[in-house]
Parts: structure tokens; C-alpha cells; sequence
């Protein structure tokens, strides 16, 4: 089995590149082969709506017709036997590279018929980390539940299952008197780096391993 980890976080050994290495670390305790790829490697743009992955009949029917940088991704994300996606979350969403990523992988395969039934040839497991600075109890207030149940029901619809694991009220940097941030307590983020994250991490890999097992 192949678990393909994607990092939506320009940050390659920070927040989300942790969680989702802890995810990979679980999955190949259970046995899957894994990978984890960073988005800001790629040089490539969102959607450009040009449809082809619709035309009846059309060479590209079902799949990104953009050939950039991300085509080798999206070919090796359609072979995966599971995958996991993970961002930060800027400005209530997303960041910029996540979205477009998702956009190109998940569109061609979502059709224009009732239910927006997906084409995609099989049924993988699939799971979604978002990490946050906010705190858990910002969530609803902010509407980030919205978000991330649209982009869970999206990856749901496309292939099958989807499993979301949220880590809040993150540390951001390694020394917060180096930056304008008087909003947060700063020894408050350390103690939480040290207790909670720890257990974002275990959430993480039990995840890991729970997508492993579930591959059939």
C-alpha cells in the first residue's frame, strides 16, 4: 500500500510538515509504503476553467489537462491507495497552494450530474490535518468548521472517505520577541508547544495508522 502525504505549508519542518511526518510514521508502522511531498516545490497555478477534464469524448475526459508543474503530482496523488493533505490555515482558509491543489485534483473528477457523482475509478482512503493559531474555542466563531467540513465533503464525495484531525492554538515561531505578535502570550504558546502538540503529534500517527489499515 502507498500513502501519499501532501504539505500545504510553505514551512517544510514546522507545524504541518510534523504532523503529517507523525501520520507517515503511523502508516508505516502499519506496513504502508509513504511519501510526503511539499507544494511549494511545484510551480503551478489553480483551475483555469477550461473544462477539458468534461468534454464527452475529449482526451483529457477525467483528469487535469494542464500540463505544468503539477501534472507528475496529480498523476502520482490518482495512484496513491491513500492520501493525506495538510495546510495551516491563512485568512480563514487554505493557503493559496493547498486550494489550487485541490482544485486540480479534485474538479475533473466531479461531474455536472445529480449529485455531482465522482468518476474517480476507485475507493481510497483519505484524511485532511488543518492547523491553526487559533484556539479550539475560536473554531466555530471564525467559521472554520464550515471550511474544513466543505473540504472534507469535497474529498468525500471524490473518493470515498475522508478522516479530518485539527491542532490548534499552534506555536508559530521560535522566539516570539522577534515579532510584532502582542496579541498572544508567548509563554502560554511554549507550555502548549511542550504538553499539547505532543498529542496532536499521537492524533496524528493513530491517524497514519488507521488510513494504513484501512486500504484494502
Amino acid at each position: 500500500m502507498n500513502i501519499l502525504a501532501i504539505n500545504g505549508s510553505p514551512r517544510k519542518k514546522w507545524n504541518t510538515a510534523m504532523l503529517l511526518g507523525s501520520a507517515l510514521e503511523g502508516a508505516a508502522a502499519a506496513g504502508a509504503t509513504t511519501r510526503l511531498v511539499h507544494l511549494y516545490d511545484y510551480d503551478y497555478k489553480g483551475c483555469i476553467s477550461c473544462f477539458e477534464c468534461k468534454r464527452i469524448g475529449g482526451k483529457n475526459y477525467g483528469r487535469c489537462a494542464v500540463k505544468d508543474g503539477l501534472k507528475p503530482l496529480l498523476e502520482e496523488a490518482a495512484a496513491a491507495d491513500a492520501l493525506i493533505i495538510g495546510t495551516p490555515v491563512y485568512f480563514g482558509a487554505e493557503t493559496g497552494e493547498t486550494r489550487s491543489f485541490m482544485e486540480r485534483m479534485l474538479f475533473p473528477y466531479l461531474t455536472y450530474t445529480p449529485g455531482y457523482a465522482s468518476i474517480f475509478p476507485r475507493k481510497i482512503p483519505t484524511a485532511l490535518i488543518y492547523d491553526m493559531n487559533v484556539p479550539e474555542a475560536d473554531i466555530i466563531g471564525r467559521q472554520y468548521d464550515s471550511l474544513i467540513e466543505r473540504a472534507r465533503g469535497f474529498m468525500e464525495r471524490t473518493f470515498g472517505a475522508c478522516e479530518v484531525l485539527t491542532a490548534t492554538d499552534t506555536y508559530q515561531f521560535d522566539d516570539y520577541s522577534k515579532y510584532l505578535c502582542t496579541v498572544w502570550d508567548a509563554d502560554a504558546k511554549a507550555r502548549r508547544r511542550k504538553e499539547i502538540f505532543p498529542q496532536d503529534l499521537a492524533k496524528a500517527h493513530a491517524l497514519g495508522q488507521r488510513l494504513a489499515t484501512a486500504v484494502v
